[in-house]
């Protein structure tokens, strides 16, 4: 199938399209924009700026990507949004390009569904397999990891880091960064526990390393230590009920506290 053009949308000279690309009524596809095989987009879309989307992914209505971000230090600088394969954008999304504040990009991964309304700033950095439900919002500079679920109305304050395979409840709302593996919610946002639903689900099956990350979530949030004396505990590779907890998970998320310039939420 050749690419699919719509007579009422605007594709400038200079954007590549790739095979099987479909583009409805009315949208408008700028001169700097990639498109990879098989991506859909429905009616009313706008792709602006230096923008490079990959292989079938799915833009429905009245999505804008890669429009100027919502930035007072931006002066129209050449910045970019990069985003890759399978992703579905649902109606109304924001996705703003990078600033010279940061490293110029904003970049999404793979395989995610972003759902109605929601905003992804300026330099936000996303994984893959990621779920957004409806009116979630990142502030610029927003870093995700992979496997993470945020549920409808989350706001995520700028320069906050996300852990892997973590779940944002509805309504939550975070200025620190949310710990890998953790079931967060509320205003502000504090930890309800390892996310053992929300990991099984997509697709984790590694019972020892559940029952460790239970285990160092009781020493970081249950037991009365300061973050840094929880850590110097996880780190000598035995809780005070004598477990080893040297699984690379909880290693990574002992040093996802380590990292954090924010501090994390408790």
């Amino acid at each position: 199938m050749a690419v699919n053009i719509h007579p009422t949308a605007v594709v400038e000279p200079g954007a590549e399209l790739g095979e099987n690309v479909q583009i409805g009524a009315f949208s408008v596809i700028d001169a700097d924009v990639k498109i990879g095989d098989g991506t859909v987009i429905a009616p009313q879309v706008i792709i602006s700026g230096n923008t490079t989307i990959g292989a079938n992914n799915r833009i429905y209505s009245f999505t804008a990507i890669g429009g100027d971000p919502q930035s007072v230090s931006y002066k129209g600088e050449p910045t970019r949004t990069v985003i890759g394969d399978n992703n579905t954008f649902r109606e109304n999304i924001t996705v703003n390009r990078g600033t010279l504040d940061d490293e110029g990009v904003t970049s999404i991964g793979s395989n995610n569904l972003f759902m109605a309304y929601v905003h992804i700033a300026h330099d936000c950095r996303l994984g893959s397999n990621l779920l957004f439900s409806n009116n979630a919002s990142l502030a610029g500079h927003v870093h995700c990891g992979d496997h993470v679920v945020l549920a409808g109305y989350t706001l995520i304050h700028q320069f906050v880091h996300i852990g892997e395979y973590s779940f944002c409840g509805v309504n939550t709302y975070s200025t620190l960064d949310i710990p890998p593996y953790m079931l967060v919610a509320g205003d502000r946002a504090i930890t309800h526990g390892v996310n053992v639903r929300g990991m099984r689900s997509r697709g984790f099956e590694d019972k020892n390393a559940l029952l460790e990350l239970k285990r160092a979530y009781k020493v970081i949030y249950r037991s009365g230590h300061t973050m840094a004396g929880a850590v110097e505990i996880l780190e000598s590779g035995a809780t005070e009920e004598g477990k080893g907890v040297n699984c690379p998970e909880v290693k990574n998320l002992v040093n996802f506290i380590k990292s954090s310039k924010r501090g994390v939420i408790r």
